[in-house]
């Protein structure tokens, strides 16, 4: 399943051809169609004849694939040049075969005819057996195609369906999606590199319980994804959240907000932009005194203490051309507290929003702000999902990168 977050309302309109050939993993191909047919994007399908052995052309044309080819020769005569107007060419899967006509030259079926004319972003995605994966013509024929700029989505490690294990599954269907928004995506973020915190952050006040709050890290994580698929460099570092990352976005898990700070005061110095998503917890109870609180008749008494303020520390210490940029849920006086928070905490930016509001709120997969920047800018967004928040929040940086 690909997650919510991957879903950008920014491509409608767009083209995109899927190859597909004789794999088992062929039937993912249908997962990977839905994806962008969600996004109204217009997907063309090619159907190799060893793919539909395994899955019949009449799923992809169900699913709103238009136009679905299967044969070299027919009445229009030209199908062959048909993927030319797309603006990305995905092969998934891909099999040995295919990757050994690809390097080659070869074009003796639809399919690779298509990919021998087509002159646009072309993306390939293997699924073999691990011996055929790790075979010397293979792998010099997938090196030959990394250095004519295929863009490559490499194979996962594991049981396959033969009952082999090793490398040569399908990358995940979401890894293959978000490949393909990063070639359809402006490339405006390039060059910077960016650290998120992401999620809430959890202070232990015995080994059973915690005080926390209820961030998904949603905002994150969407905020994340838009930057990698735009080009940036990210890091993040995640509270303890249930989030799936591309694999291009390095992950630095963490627990308690002191373990977040000591994180980000490594990484940050480092990064051309600082954004601060995470919920971070700004007190915590003193150290485990005993393994676990038990009932007993009195109430439970804890004395908490201030947790680091990490993104005013990082910010107000950030070096020439770092940019740091805040965010502040709030319950009441949403502009005055955030206006406040982003002269006192030296922000660039400051997006709030209001929690107590339906659909705005943690673990909403939408979100009303205010977005407020160091020179004076504002602006009141609507509410919108949340994937869609994140690409303003990047648009609105822009004039400050370049």
């Amino acid at each position: 399943m690909i997650p919510e977050y991957y879903f950008f309302d920014t491509f409608r309109g767009k083209r995109v051809h899927l190859g597909v050939t004789g794999s088992v993993a062929a039937f993912k191909a249908l997962d990977l169609l839905r994806a962008l047919v969600r996004l109204n994007i217009q997907v063309g399908v090619t159907l190799t004849d060893g793919a539909r052995k395994f899955i019949t052309d009449m799923c992809f044309g169900a699913l709103g694939a238009d136009p679905v080819h299967t044969q070299l020769f027919s009445s229009a005569g030209y199908d062959h040049l048909e993927p030319s107007v797309a603006d990305a060419f995905v092969v998934a899967p891909a099999t040995a075969n295919i990757l050994a006509k690809m390097a080659h030259g070869l074009a003796d079926d639809l399919l690779s005819c298509q990919l021998l004319a087509y002159a646009g972003p072309t993306l390939v995605a293997p699924a073999m057996n691990p011996r055929m994966w790790s075979a010397a013509a293979t792998q010099d024929n997938w090196r030959t195609l990394m250095q004519r700029g295929v863009r490559p989505v490499s194979p996962g490690s594991g049981k396959v369906a033969c009952g082999e294990s090793g490398t040569g599954r399908m990358a995940e269907v979401h890894e293959i999606f978000f490949q393909v928004m990063s070639a359809l995506a402006p490339q405006d973020l390039a060059g910077q590199r960016i650290m998120l915190t992401v999620g809430p952050t959890r202070e232990y006040f015995d080994l059973a319980r915690f005080w926390s709050n209820p961030s998904s890290g949603m905002m994150g994580a969407s905020l994340a994804v838009c930057a990698a698929m735009r080009g940036a460099e990210v890091t993040v570092i995640q509270g303890p959240v249930d989030i799936t990352l591309p694999a291009g976005i390095h992950v630095v898990p963490v627990v308690s907000a002191r373990e977040m700070f000591a994180a980000a005061q490594d990484i940050f110095p480092s990064q051309h932009i600082g954004c601060f998503a995470a919920a971070v917890a700004d007190f915590r109870p003193p150290p485990c005194s005993q393994s676990k609180f038990k009932k007993s008749g009195a109430g439970l008494s804890i004395e908490f203490e201030p947790n680091p303020d990490i993104l005013a520390t990082l910010s107000t210490a950030k070096k020439p051309g770092q940019i740091t940029i805040g965010f502040a849920a709030e319950a009441e006086n949403l502009t005055t507290y955030a206006t406040q928070k982003l002269e006192r905490k030296n922000l660039d930016v400051l997006v709030a929003n209001p929690i107590h509001e339906p659909g705005a709120g943690f673990a909403s997969p939408t979100n009303r702000v205010l977005v407020f920047d160091r020179y004076g800018r504002h602006e009141a967004w609507p509410v919108l999902p949340k994937t869609e928040v994140a690409w303003r929040i990047w648009d609105w940086i822009l004039p400050s990168i370049h």
